[in-house]
């Protein structure tokens, strides 16, 4: 699945983990970028009535694509990781971003079984969708499956396709102080200066 030599150098989309305890952030870029992106957008005010053109938010925005991994590349650049292992590498590597830090967890099983703390969910860390420099949006991970096409002879997993189901977590979802909160607002304003580019080039190609 090696690009064609003359092919302009394409920038990856990847997901990015960013956590208290874990300072430097985790990045999972796609192996090879989804051929589609769904992106759905609900509004948050009426369709008629006094709430007409009435938005009470951000819209809730929904996305959904497939990630494509196969070890092909791997094999003929003869990295050792992928003989030894596949893409199973990859694969865990998307599959404990929506993982608590199992220390934390093992940490807080002990601090419990002393009657130290009370048991509360973990704390998940911000998780970000980059699409290109100028689409990054914090996210919350709605589905995850995962199907394997293809096994080497020890079936560790060669080819597997990873399809994921995300929702866009806006200023109405995080506090203030929140990271993803800043994150969401730079997404917002960047939207509403490209629609004023594109609104201006509109205008000067009509008169």
């Amino acid at each position: 699945m090696s690009a064609f030599p003359a092919s302009p150098r394409v920038l990856r989309g990847a997901l990015v983990s960013v956590g208290i305890e874990q300072p430097v952030p985790a990045v999972v870029p796609f192996q090879y970028n989804p051929a589609s992106v769904t992106r759905k957008l609900e509004t948050t005010g009426g369709s008629g009535g006094p709430t007409a053109n009435r938005f009470v938010g951000a819209p809730v925005e929904t996305i959904t694509l497939d990630i494509s991994l196969d070890a092909t590349d791997g094999h003929e650049r003869g990295d050792p990781i992928t003989k030894e292992m596949g893409i199973l590498p990859w694969l865990s590597a998307l599959e404990t971003m929506i993982y608590p830090s199992a220390a934390r967890m093992l940490v807080n099983g002990v601090l419990a079984a002393t009657g130290t703390i009370e048991i509360l969910p973990a704390a998940g860390n911000l998780q970000l969708l980059v699409w290109s420099w100028f689409r990054v949006v914090p996210i919350a991970v709605g589905s995850f499956s995962i199907t394997e096409e293809a096994y080497d002879p020890q079936l560790r997993p060669i080819r597997a396709r990873v399809s994921l189901g995300l929702r866009v977590l806006s200023y109405d979802d995080l506090s203030v102080t929140h990271p993803g909160f800043s994150v969401f607002l730079a997404h917002h304003l960047a939207k509403e200066a490209l629609a004023k580019a594109g609104l201006a080039q509109v205008i000067g190609g009509a008169q």
